[in-house]
């Protein structure tokens, strides 16, 4: 069943109206009507069982009866580090992980990334991020937006990777395979690092390792920077995680 985002709930039971593109989804294309259920969550990892009290394709009338727990979080905390790329290729790198059950993602700017754009710009891209995570969870049925920082600069990014249990750092140079993790740590705080198109410098490797980042290979296929993003989170998911 496919959720919707109420941001604050705080007395329960309560009534919340749905206005918007969301309303004429929940009327049109779902075609609810009075006395159907709805799944709501605040997007901070609670869910709601509710009931349509009244639907037209203007507004949803719903009531929000009870708590329910989400099983649809993952029990590890990843942290995507993105390397920025043009705008639809990061589109792109949300849409998805957001649906791989990430927490935070984090992306910044190094040697080689595309031309920093100016502050205006970077914070009507990072609004657009926030809502295309919004929609990616109504789909994925998860119940935690991810976190979405503001594009940062490398040596930031380095200074606020700590207090993570595993720090990996995929570059296409490391001939280390990240299946020999698998039995040797139990991570719970996972950070990943990914380079632009291009990949990282050397010194840029070695300030990461300086860090803690250990260097891993995605194999001997050189991928897309989103590519990389997306499997590096699936590989993560899987080894450590519930995929």
């Amino acid at each position: 069943m496919q959720k919707f985002i109420i941001p604050e709930i705080k007395i329960l039971p309560s009534k919340v109206c749905i206005t918007g593109q969301d309303a004429k989804h929940i009327f049109k294309v779902l075609r609810k009507k009075r006395g159907d259920n709805i799944a709501i969550t605040d997007g901070k990892g609670n869910d709601y069982n509710s009931i349509i009290l009244n639907a037209t394709p203007e507004i949803i009338e719903i009531q929000i009866i009870e708590k329910s727990d989400s099983v649809t979080e993952s029990f590890i905390d990843i942290t995507l580090c993105s390397g920025m790329l043009k705008d639809k290729k990061m589109d792109f790198v949300i849409k998805h992980i957001t649906q791989l059950g990430v927490q935070k993602w984090m992306p910044f700017f190094c040697e080689r990334s595309i031309p920093s754009p100016n502050i205006i710009k970077l914070q009507k891209r990072k609004k657009r991020w926030e809502n295309i995570a919004k929609e990616s969870l109504k789909q994925c049925n998860r119940s935690c937006l991810p976190e979405i920082s503001k594009p940062l600069n490398f040596e930031t990014l380095m200074k606020q990777s700590e207090n993570h249990d595993l720090k990996i750092a995929f570059w296409e140079k490391s001939n280390h395979k990240i299946k020999t993790l698998q039995n040797s740590v139990s991570p719970n705080k996972i950070i990943i690092l990914i380079g632009p198109e291009g990949g990282f410098s050397k010194k840029e490797i070695l300030k990461a390792r300086e860090k803690g980042f250990l260097p891993y290979s995605l194999g001997p296929r050189i991928l897309r920077a989103e590519t990389a993003s997306i499997a590096s989170c699936t590989l993560i998911q899987h080894l450590f995680g519930d995929i």
